[in-house]
């Protein structure tokens, strides 16, 4: 088993297929097919299950695809390390949906001017799963909600984010959960920190919600609350870039529920220059400007 072996097998895993896979690993499919069979010959392991030309992960495949992204990652780091420390090549980062929208316009652009060899591939989604890509070396890193404690994780604290409840314009003030007119809540998947915390504030005060309504984007979530169909809960960066925030009511958290930290989550065993470079970046912008001397 060898690295370019390793190549053909994620390439394969991710297409489905041969035939794709060959178109992107510019290689014949006859030379595609012949070292996985090697592979699998070599592990002493079936691979794939082959349906109908499509190509699905074994239980045996699952794991080793595991290994694969982590070992050529580490490969990508050391050929690195042989040359000078200006990060270069593909950073993989993960990221929710509101950091990704309101933090990282800024914080890519910083990137782009200082580091024009490095470039960004981004992948959103909720904590959980991406904190899984991580483990598994398919992201280097991510920018996911407290708490993270997986020891073989590293970790810096890279925002902190204001919550508030928004209802339409006009709902009566909101100091406990029970004040929800309608007791509707407008939410993400199941694995959105700030529903499973709006979720927790709920069950706080024995309230149970009459009705959860799951929706796909911030944007969906803010209309559906001017249109007075419920309450949300949302980083109050995000309520900043809305145009319509005249049409809707504020209603600030108090204790634990007012805040919540995003961190920065890389691998402990595989730190990389490009992921030093984004934490140094992140630590940059915590900074306070310096004070002008007067004389």
């Amino acid at each position: 088993m060898d690295l370019p072996d390793l190549r053909v097998f994620k390439a394969v895993a991710e297409a489905g297929g041969i035939t794709r896979a060959s178109a992107l690993l510019h290689r014949v499919p006859s030379n595609v097919t012949t070292r996985i069979k090697n592979l699998e010959s070599n592990l002493g392991v079936t691979l794939f299950d082959r349906e109908n030309r499509q190509f699905q992960l074994s239980p045996q495949g699952k794991v080793l695809l595991e290994y694969a992204n982590r070992l050529l990652s580490l490969a990508e780091e050391a050929r690195g390390a042989m040359h000078e420390q200006v990060p270069r090549g593909v950073l993989h980062l993960g990221a929710m949906e509101s950091t990704a929208a309101i933090r990282l316009p800024s914080l890519i652009g910083k990137i782009h001017d200082s580091y024009p060899d490095l470039s960004i591939e981004l992948r959103t989604g909720a904590p959980r799963p991406l904190t899984a890509r991580v483990l598994s070396g398919e992201l280097d890193a991510a920018l996911v909600a407290e708490p993270v404690s997986d020891p073989q994780l590293d970790s810096l604290v890279a925002y902190t984010e204001q919550l508030v409840v928004i209802g339409p314009a006009g709902h009566p003030p909101i100091r406990s959960a029970h004040d929800i007119r309608k007791g509707t809540l407008l939410v993400f998947e199941p694995d959105c920190p700030h529903r499973q915390r709006l979720e927790a504030w709920c069950a706080r005060d024995n309230m149970a919600p009459s009705r959860i309504i799951e929706l796909g984007s911030y944007h969906a979530i803010l209309g559906c609350c001017v249109a007075g169909m419920g309450v949300a809960l949302i980083p109050t960066a995000v309520l900043d870039t809305y145009t319509e925030r005249a049409r809707l009511s504020e209603h600030k958290l108090k204790g634990d529920f007012r805040t919540v930290k995003t961190l920065l989550i890389w691998r402990r065993d595989s730190p990389q220059p490009k992921v030093k470079v984004l934490a140094d970046l992140i630590r940059q912008g915590q900074r306070p400007p310096r004070q002008r001397r007067v004389d």
